[in-house]
């Protein structure tokens, strides 16, 4: 049986939602979670404080709503690179830079907050599936996920560490990152 179309107060409801989603992740990009409140979202989304409280239960469910939008938005811009293994790696660096504070917080929440913990491993069990689309033959073996997993780990974390200066820090080179990463990915594939 085909699902009922959405009523208007339906679809208000979800732009309202939207916006608010929209608002939070650009204040947690900019300022960051602990330095921003749910009355900062609302009204950056254009709404009165009391609105944000009819669409989330607090700060952390739009952060966790925010990450879902992050990790979309990340997957749209590899999906529309071509097929090149540094164009997709410098792809994930350049949204990685761009999120750094939010990704910084996203760290210190999953260290603290078990629920943090728990979507961003649903998330990236979601990115693992969603590689083996775009690089079949890193897919994961049926009991075994350790090659994926692993890609994905390394090139978040080299992502974080170029973005955040830690790795130039350490005088890592960005480009000679990039291409052990290259190398890596040659390595794991079947």
């Amino acid at each position: 049986m085909p699902a009922a179309p959405p009523t208007k107060q339906r679809a208000k409801s979800e732009a309202t939602q939207e916006k608010l989603v929209t608002a939070a992740a650009e204040e947690f990009r900019t300022v960051g979670y602990f330095n921003t409140d749910t009355n900062k979202i609302a009204v950056h989304a254009g709404y009165a404080p009391a609105t944000f409280y009819k669409h989330f239960e607090n700060k952390l469910a739009i952060f966790l709503a925010a990450y879902e939008a992050w990790v979309a938005e990340e997957w749209r811009a590899l999906e529309a690179t071509d097929d090149d293994t540094e164009t997709l790696i410098r792809t994930v660096l350049t949204h990685h830079k761009k999120h750094l504070l939010f990704r910084t917080d996203l760290r210190a929440l999953a260290a603290t907050e078990p629920e943090v913990k728990r979507y961003q491993n649903k998330l990236r069990r979601e990115q693992v599936k969603r590689l083996a689309v775009l690089a079949p033959d890193l897919a994961p073996d049926e009991d075994d996920w350790s090659v994926p997993v692993f890609l994905l780990l390394t090139m978040e974390r080299v992502s974080d560490a170029i973005a955040d200066g830690s790795a130039r820090a350490s005088h890592a080179s960005e480009a000679k990152l990039i291409a052990h990463i290259i190398k890596l990915i040659d390595s794991l594939r079947h």
